[in-house]
């Protein structure tokens, strides 16, 4: 054991040593002391076991004073947590545990957490894993370092560890509830792996194989993704374009499909769902919590869900700037000059005899028309953006300007008509996004 143990490349750091009291971290604790590294001890009693409970933390105390070591200890009232959050025993005796873990080691960056986790641990996160559904991402069991946080007995297996203690005649407490299999842990300790290793006796060995198969494996696999998201993925501000044809030829379409997406918060149900929105009609959509995927024409679009904004500005004569929801608009009053035209879409020129104030800035809403520039019948702005193909994401970032209910612009697209410089304005309203 001590020499299979692995050196942590962090010599000169502190490490805390997460110590329950039970064999593993009685271990491991002997082994870092063996080995010479700054070393503090963290306890946690979630004061669930009553006298057992108690009994532990004083073993651990004891145990500060043999090896000398700070010790750091937290009560929780776990059950009047886990109560009031209305989550499980367990998860939330996981979350505080780490939570407090994370206040240690970020009181000092040179600080490390480390955890008494052994190749059994890896096994059974690897079944649960495989038995939750989570794909190869899952497969690749605990890894030895992650962030701030390091597992350096991944390489021993519980037979190994109580060996040891045993030949250093070291003492350890058991926690009772490790006996039952009522938790999803326990149940593959104690009841699914000596099952199986009565047909396949080497199946511990076989699983600590496959996990280090699986790490190389997911390592191939990810570069094929990441060569599928380079030739499918358009990037355009907060949205990521996807052209429908290239992806229904995309080999295999499940895994691309599911790695695209899974970070927007859709779920591998939704791959199919994905598949038929390609064929669907335009506009059509399937959400997550946070983000939505629509069709839109050749392409899907998948972008931030976002609350409608029903938010009305009120425009007085004598303003010369406006913040809204997309930008900013400036105003300015000016004489006619021959420079009365305009091609850019961010700016209108409007007979100022022609506008009422106040304005009103809003969002478009469906019923909205206007007489687009140049024509002398009115226009619906759906029938206007269609004709302009506006993605649905970008229809709901239009504004338009009103003047006595009437819309003047179309915010960043055209001016109505009826609002136009002519040969007879005398003066101008220049508006610029």
């Amino acid at each position: 054991m001590q020499q299979q143990f692995p050196q942590i490349a962090v010599q000169n750091n502190m490490l805390v040593l997460a110590i329950s009291g039970g064999v593993d971290s009685v271990v491991l604790l002997h082994l870092l002391a063996a080995s010479g590294y700054n070393l503090e001890l963290a306890h946690c009693n979630f004061q669930l076991r009553a006298e057992e409970s108690e009994r532990d933390e004083a073993f651990v105390q004891s145990l500060a004073i043999q090896y000398q070591k700070k010790l750091h200890l937290r009560r929780f009232s776990t059950a009047q947590i886990a109560a009031s959050e209305k989550k499980s025993i367990q998860e939330t005796a996981r979350t505080i545990r780490y939570s407090w873990f994370a206040e240690l080691v970020e009181e000092n960056r040179d600080t490390y957490l480390v955890t008494a986790h052994h190749a059994n641990d890896n096994i059974e996160t690897l079944l649960m894993h495989f038995f939750r559904g989570t794909g190869i991402n899952g497969l690749h069991g605990i890894p030895p370092q992650q962030n701030r946080i390091i597992r350096p007995l991944l390489f021993a297996k519980r037979e190994d560890i109580l060996e040891y203690a045993k030949v250093h005649h070291l003492s350890w407490v058991e926690d009772s509830s490790n006996a039952l299999d009522k938790y999803t842990r326990n149940y593959f300790r104690l009841g699914l792996i000596p099952s199986i290793k009565e047909v396949y006796p080497q199946v511990e060995d076989n699983l600590l194989h496959n996990i280090d198969r699986f790490k190389e494996a997911e390592i191939l696999y990810q570069q094929a993704i990441d060569l599928h998201k380079k030739k499918l993925l358009e990037y355009k501000n907060a949205e990521v374009h996807i052209p429908i044809l290239k992806l229904l030829q995309t080999v295999p379409f499940n895994a691309v499909v599911w790695e695209i997406f899974k970070p927007f918060g859709f779920n591998a149900q939704q791959v199919n769902e994905v598949r038929k929105l390609c064929t669907a009609d335009n506009g059509s959509s399937i959400l997550s919590t946070s983000y939505r995927i629509i069709r839109n024409r050749n392409w899907l679009i998948i972008a931030p869900v976002q609350n409608i904004d029903n938010t009305i500005i009120v425009v007085e004569r004598n303003a010369s700037k406006v913040v809204y929801g997309s930008g900013q608009l400036t105003i300015d009053h000016l004489n006619k000059t021959t420079s009365s035209i305009t091609s850019d879409n961010d700016t209108a020129l409007l007979d100022a005899d022609k506008i009422s104030y106040p304005l009103l800035l809003r969002k478009w809403k469906q019923g909205d028309y206007f007489y687009p520039l140049g024509m002398q019948k009115k226009k619906k702005l759906s029938r206007f953006f269609i004709d302009q193909k506006l993605s649905a994401t970008e229809k709901e970032q239009v504004w338009v300007l009103e003047s006595d209910k009437k819309i003047i612009w179309v915010v960043g697209y055209r001016i109505d008509d009826r609002s136009k410089v002519t040969n007879q304005t005398k003066k101008m309203i220049k508006l610029q996004v």
